[in-house]
């Protein structure tokens, strides 16, 4: 018969994310999985269709004949996606994609795992399966030996099993058939799934959903704008590795930051920076899970790290050296190359991070829920990051924004160690270790007046990027979150004037204008567009901060899902997805505008 399938469309970033801690997936609105790496984030993507490779390939689609509309959805507060695909005839089918995600003899089952359900819901519609994973980043397809009722793939760095009760034939040629019942299949571990394929989807199925609603029952979401809140927390909790607790700041690599720019990325690592910002976020919301785990892995990191510089990115596993590499196997988002595997930012000094994982790790020491609060055994381990903080404070650095190409006494970094050292003190105190409290607070003290000579600018009136400059760059919108000024202090509110100014397109923020090392940026910054909301509603602008946000809240895309940039002259997405920093953008300036649950009710 013919094949009557439309052209696939140009790749966009209108995806839904599924996971489960140990795996995730891109899967696009015609319910084509679209990008998944396995066994893990940072692994081979053996479905790269997103990146473009240059041999067919490289996605799992459930493609219906003759479609003629599709509609996507989450299952409410859950991470299960469903798609709904609609052909000419009348006919239709629904798709539930999730990764199983529950309690099981006494642990956490979630293992490297995709499901899927395909049902008919109306007329007599037919399907086919393409089920076409690549090996070593779409070099090549992969290896496959088949049984009764599963195959096997072989992959660059795992075989996986695809079991289903669809007939084996069908799914190896890609043959279409009518759909009169359910069918069902599990891509996962290659051994052997000794329950009915249907039984163990939908039991998993009905766990998952179990699992989703009670983790969010349990988080304490501000009045308004819950939906966006508790999509942008699901999927913040979805880019956390849960075997080491590292924090990806985004499940995908080289997603370009604007149209044929070669600011391409990979961000399938654990930067210590991000990640503290996303725990800062989910501890808000009282999931102090994410938290806790973290912390391990960072502790992890820094334990023989006793006198010696502490790097900005490691890989999700401790890998502390990530060399950058590009493929020429995948042709790039859009064929917009190249695409990277690693990140050089390993390599690089960005001072922050000694702030960045002490700020991280404060709430231990002040929150009664957890079970294993710090002690001072957690606090010696910290002191080390302050006694680097103080040695690193007014050193030169590639600063927050990685860049590559210069170095300075960035303000932000500065101010983070600051940062560092004033939490120690409030840590020692808290402790009752008196001596070292005094000791943390003189020092935090003395670098605050150096910092405040240097980075204050008084011809232009307002601080600068970096000791002695003259640029704005966004992060300066932080000085007051994070304690260095009050919010009504005049010089951080003509900062925030000034940022606005400068940095400002179609209620959209720059992180800075100056020219770089690949030139001007061309495309907003969403965390820093939020971190402006802030400044607004902390400044006493709070109308205006709630007009911006609810302008961003906008330009979600359908799935409630942010990237890293927006075009502010289309509105269009761009940048690495989905982008930790972004999601914890939102929910930070939603729990700050929100009317309080007190005076709404």
């Amino acid at each position: 018969m013919p094949d009557s399938r439309k052209e696939t469309p140009p790749a966009s970033l209108e995806l839904g994310v599924i996971g489960n801690g140990s795996v995730a997936a891109l899967i696009d609105n015609q319910a084509r999985i679209v990008w998944c790496c396995l066994p893990r984030f940072d692994a081979d993507a053996s479905f790269c269709a997103l990146l473009s490779p240059t041999i067919e390939g490289g996605d799992w689609a459930i493609e219906l004949e003759d479609v003629e509309r599709a509609e996507q959805f989450y299952l409410a507060n859950t991470a299960v996606l469903v798609t709904r695909l609609f052909d000419h005839h009348g006919g239709a089918v629904e798709i539930t994609d999730f990764a199983p995600r529950y309690r099981m003899n006494g642990r956490f089952y979630h293992p490297e795992m995709l499901t899927r359900r395909v049902a008919p819901i109306s007329g007599s519609p037919r399907v086919r399966i393409r089920m076409r994973p690549l090996c070593d980043y779409g070099a090549r397809i992969a290896q496959t030996t088949s049984g009764s009722n599963h195959i096997r793939y072989l992959l660059s760095d795992v075989v996986q099993r695809l079991t289903s009760d669809v007939a084996t034939p069908l799914i190896e040629r890609g043959l279409p058939f009518g759909l009169d019942r359910p069918a069902h299949f599990v891509f996962g571990p290659d051994e052997t799934l000794n329950d009915n394929v249907g039984d163990f989807v939908h039991l998993a199925l009905e766990r998952t959903l179990d699992y989703w609603r009670e983790w969010v029952r349990y988080l304490s979401v501000p009045y308004e704008w819950q939906a966006a809140v508790i999509r942008a927390a699901i999927t913040l909790k979805l880019c956390q590795y849960e075997a080491t607790g590292a924090i990806v700041a985004a499940l995908t690599t080289s997603i370009p930051e604007s149209d044929g720019t070669a600011r391409n990325w990979d961000y399938r690592y654990c930067w210590l920076r991000d990640a503290a910002f996303t725990v800062r976020a989910l501890n808000r919301l009282g999931a102090t899970r994410t938290m806790e785990e973290y912390i391990r892995y960072t502790f992890n990191l820094i334990a023989n790290k006793d006198g010696s510089e502490v790097g900005p990115v490691f890989g999700i596993t401790f890998e502390a050296e990530l060399p950058e590499r590009q493929v020429d196997t995948l042709k790039g988002y859009r064929g917009m190359g190249p695409v990277r595997v690693g990140n050089d930012a390993w390599r690089q000094r960005q001072n922050d991070v000694y702030g960045s994982v002490v700020l991280a790790s404060a709430q231990l020491f002040f929150d009664c829920r957890l079970e294993h609060r710090g002690d001072e055994v957690t606090f010696r381990r910290l002191e080390r990051m302050g006694t680097m903080a103080l040695r690193m404070a007014e050193q030169t650095d590639a600063g927050l924004w990685e860049y590559r190409g210069r170095s300075a006494v960035h303000t932000y970094s500065a101010a983070m160690c600051w940062a560092a050292c004033d939490r120690l003190a409030h840590i020692a105190t808290e402790l009752g270790l008196g001596d070292r409290a005094r000791y943390w607070h003189e020092e935090a003290v003395q670098l605050h007046a150096r910092i405040e000579v240097r980075a204050w600018n008084e011809q232009l009136g307002h601080f600068v990027d970096a000791y002695d400059g003259e640029h704005l760059d966004a992060s300066l919108l932080l000085l007051a979150d994070i304690g260095f000024l009050e919010a009504t202090d005049p010089r951080f509110v003509a900062t925030v004037d000034a940022i606005g100014t400068a940095l400002g397109r179609n209620d959209y923020l720059f992180r800075y204008i100056a020219p770089d090392d690949f030139g001007a940026p061309e495309t907003s910054f969403n965390i820093c567009t939020f971190w402006y909301i802030e400044a607004l509603a902390a400044t006493g602008r709070k109308e205006h901060a709630r007009a911006m946000f609810e302008h961003m809240l906008k330009q979600r895309n359908a799935l409630g899902l942010l990237s890293e940039d927006i075009a502010p002259g289309t509105g269009e997405h761009w940048g690495n997805y989905p982008q930790t920093y972004s999601l914890v953008g939102l929910i930070q300036a939603a729990m700050r505008l929100s009317r309080r649950w007190e005076d709404a009710l």
